[in-house]
């Protein structure tokens, strides 16, 4: 290996995670999200490592479900965006794949598909979200339609919550009860919570929990004190190295534009990290990083290939460790620097940043 940049997935992280998440509601289910190719921690080795104890995997299209019955996965996997053309139903029948179905042309798909055996679906309510989903009136006749099918061998109520990421925020005991009401007349297993419910909202668990972002180590929830955050471990460490370093004096300037200028004599060191590998270019100066296990900042712009950080007075020469978030720095501390949340620093790690897998 030459450029020191790498990713680095810790797969017993990731089934410490899956444990925590399974034990808030142990008597039901727990999908594992693994789409956006496990949130950028590699879908295939993640459902691998899991399989054994998962009850089902949840991924947002059929491309992401073959993937894992071509790797040999067997679990129940979900469609949590259901299928996109008709032919895909020929798949889903054959490989046992759940189907989300939320709108008029997958349910007249079903209605019209000669399929071998009845498959399963989960029918989506919208309480509030607006994205995906039948209103609560057009649910019951959904349903009804679909229970009046052969070809249907189970249906699971979906939903999705809009801010259960705040404790403080009362649309999620709105969505709550839209939710039961509906399955008072649609009675069916159920599956409502994503991580936040997962973790804080035992009177959204139901059938089947829907842990994501907690599985690969971060919190959903904000706060230096986070007490979910606690329970988790980091399965992601991004890293790479110092490859020059320069001296610096009080009115120079680093990077692009000049964006940061030194006040005093500065040791600044180049690192093979940039935004071409998934490094967000809009990490304002100061984001926090760690070189040789000591904080410092990022100063100076990020560009395509390369950044720049504070080294003075650490102990760092040429090939010095820098990790930009991981086991010991939190993306959930990094991402509010680049105007970002941890989900799309996971899921931007761009493909010529090597990789690694242990556990």
């Amino acid at each position: 290996m030459a450029r020191a940049a790498t990713v680095t997935i810790d797969l017993d992280a990731i089934a410490h995670n899956y444990r925590v998440a399974k034990s808030r509601a142990p008597q039901q289910k727990a999908l594992a999200v693994i789409k956006a190719n496990a949130y950028g921690h590699g879908a295939v080795a993640v459902a691998h490592k899991l399989e054994a104890q998962a009850d089902g995997f949840a991924v947002a299209c059929i491309e992401e479900a073959i993937e894992l019955r071509e790797a040999g996965i067997s679990k129940p996997i979900v469609l949590l965006e259901g299928f996109f053309t008709a032919d895909e139903l020929d798949y889903i029948c054959r490989h046992n794949i759940y189907t989300a179905v939320h709108n008029e042309f997958q349910l007249q798909a079903i209605a019209d598909a000669s399929l071998a055996q009845p498959i399963n679906v989960w029918l989506k309510l919208d309480t509030g979200m607006h994205r995906l989903g039948f209103g609560p009136e057009e649910y019951k006749h959904a349903y009804q339609r679909l229970k009046a099918m052969a070809k249907v061998n189970s249906i699971t109520l979906l939903s999705h919550f809009t801010s259960a990421d705040d404790p403080d925020s009362p649309v999620t005991q709105q969505q709550i009860d839209i939710y039961n009401s509906v399955n008072r007349d649609c009675p069916s297993p159920m599956s409502f919570a994503n991580s936040a419910a997962t973790m804080r909202h035992s009177a959204a668990h139901h059938d089947w929990q829907r842990p994501g972002i907690i599985l690969y180590g971060s919190s959903p929830f904000k706060g230096d004190n986070d007490e979910v955050q606690a329970q988790l471990k980091p399965a992601m460490t991004l890293s790479s190295e110092v490859i020059a370093i320069h001296e610096l004096q009080a009115g120079d300037a680093v990077g692009y534009n000049g964006t940061w200028v030194c006040d005093k004599p500065t040791r600044v060191g180049t690192v093979a990290m940039g935004y071409a590998d998934g490094y967000p270019r809009q990490a304002k100066n100061g984001t926090p990083v760690l070189v040789n296990g000591q904080r410092t900042r990022i100063i100076g712009r990020v560009s395509m290939d390369m950044l720049t950080v504070d080294l003075t007075g650490l102990d760092a020469e040429l090939g010095a460790n820098v990790e930009f978030w991981g086991e010991n720095l939190l993306a959930n501390e990094v991402a509010p620097w680049c105007d970002t949340i941890s989900y799309t620093l996971f899921t931007g790690i761009s493909r010529r940043v090597h990789r690694k897998l242990k556990g």
